[in-house]
């Protein structure tokens, strides 16, 4: 079987016909596995009957919707590559984005019409020259076509694919303290081996139901729509984070597994509402991005609601380290060993392993590493080194193998 992203829907439709496979909270749209790969295979169509075509850069700048994951879904079977946004930008960061990543088609929600008329009267300062708005039809500005408008008469036939294992599927935009953001390319391969990975540590089972709250130009929520996909779970989509909300959520969707970061957690824990509802459904948690402090994964704890730190980062596609149900209490202040298709290390500055209880700059090795970073071969060089990813971070490794991370080695990108 050749690996493409987007073909993952069409078999789990095939497979899961009854299954719900994403249910958009803000839209009140729930569509079975099936009903999903038909807007999936509409959006594709009327995107191909636009121009669009393999390789080319597709930007989406929109909050949680079904049309964004609609637009990756089918940018994947198409070919393209999906350029994903970051919607807290202004429009020179957004420009810089644009430009550096040679995007000729931007996708983009009513929520931001203001900073993308900005961007379209600045002309020729990207290469953007197909604009779609995916927002009410009424309020389509004049230089953009609605994708209402162009969905609604579309075909749903599969289209034919256009990427396999080695094509690009996404460039995903860093940002940090300083320096200009760098676009970390990953291709179909690698997403794959990112779920592989994951699928093969964490408790993940067909039919339970994930909740995604983090943003989708985040690999923390891009890339579990992936693996929820792949394994046959089901999507529940929040538009964006509302902490009341979110427990409301998990009570009425009987939520079996999420990942938030630790401001999210503790934003929870936090609102007085939560007694109110009943989240006995959740199996776990994980969480990162940022350390876990001890007392969030203990309160939880006191809930019955296991809090697994998880590290990756936007290099890995996600996954590096994770700590089990088994040893998250055991391990307080640990993100776990390695995942099952990764390998880490905790190196010196000449990449030699040091000894355990030794700080060092944490090593990734997997088949899920980036492919490069886009058009910056010496930041490549830099950060992929005899096949380890070099992350920056300073951690520690105990004797059974687990990974405390301490702090960063080098200022964020």
């Amino acid at each position: 079987m050749r690996i493409n992203i987007g073909g993952f829907l069409a078999k789990r439709a095939m497979m899961s016909p009854g299954m719900e496979g994403l249910y958009d909270v803000e839209n009140d749209l729930r569509l079975t596995y099936p009903q999903f790969n038909a807007r999936v295979n509409k959006t594709a169509n009327f995107l191909a009957a636009r121009g669009v075509k393999k390789g080319d850069r597709v930007a989406l700048l929109m909050m949680n919707s079904s049309e964004f994951v609609e637009s990756f879904l089918a940018l994947a079977k198409l070919g393209a590559i999906t350029v994903p946004l970051n919607w807290r930008l202004v429009p020179d960061e957004l420009e810089f984005i644009l430009k550096d990543s040679g995007s000729t088609t931007l996708i983009f929600g009513g929520d931001f019409q203001g900073n993308v008329d900005e961007l379209h009267a600045r002309g020729d300062k990207t290469d953007l020259s197909d604009w779609i708005f995916a927002g009410p039809p009424q309020h389509c500005p004049d230089y953009a076509q609605s994708y209402t408008a162009l969905f609604e008469p579309a075909s749903d036939a599969e289209p034919d694919y256009g990427a396999f294992e080695d094509d690009t599927l996404y460039i995903m935009y860093t940002s940090g303290t300083t320096g200009l953001p760098k676009g970390v390319v990953h291709s179909h391969a690698t997403t794959y081996w990112a779920v592989a990975t994951v699928s093969a540590t964490a408790d993940m089972r067909l039919g339970d139901r994930y909740l995604l709250s983090l943003p989708m130009f985040h690999v923390g929520a891009l890339f579990p729509l992936v693996m929820a996909i792949h394994n046959g779970t089901s999507c529940v989509m929040q538009r964006s984070f509302d902490p009341v909300r979110t427990w409301q959520i998990i009570q009425d969707e009987k939520i079996d597994v999420a990942l938030f970061v630790p401001a999210m957690l503790n934003f929870m824990l936090q609102a007085p509402e939560r007694e109110q509802f009943d989240y006995s459904s959740l199996r776990w948690v994980q969480c990162g991005a940022a350390p876990v402090p001890d007392h969030l994964v203990l309160s939880y704890d006191e809930l019955g609601i296991p809090v697994l730190q998880i590290f990756g980062q936007t290099e890995s596609c996600g996954p590096a380290c994770l700590v089990g149900l088994d040893k998250y209490r055991e391990k307080l202040g640990s993100t776990g060993p390695a995942f099952f298709h990764t390998d880490v290390i905790i190196a010196d500055e000449d990449g030699n392993e040091v000894p355990r209880g030794t700080p060092g700059e944490l090593l990734i090795r997997s088949k899920h590493n980036m492919v490069e970073y886009w058009n910056r071969p010496d930041a490549t060089a830099s950060t992929l080194r005899n096949g380890w990813l070099w992350s920056g971070d300073i951690a520690i490794m105990d004797d059974d193998g687990y990974v405390f991370i301490q702090d960063r080695s080098k200022d964020m990108i």
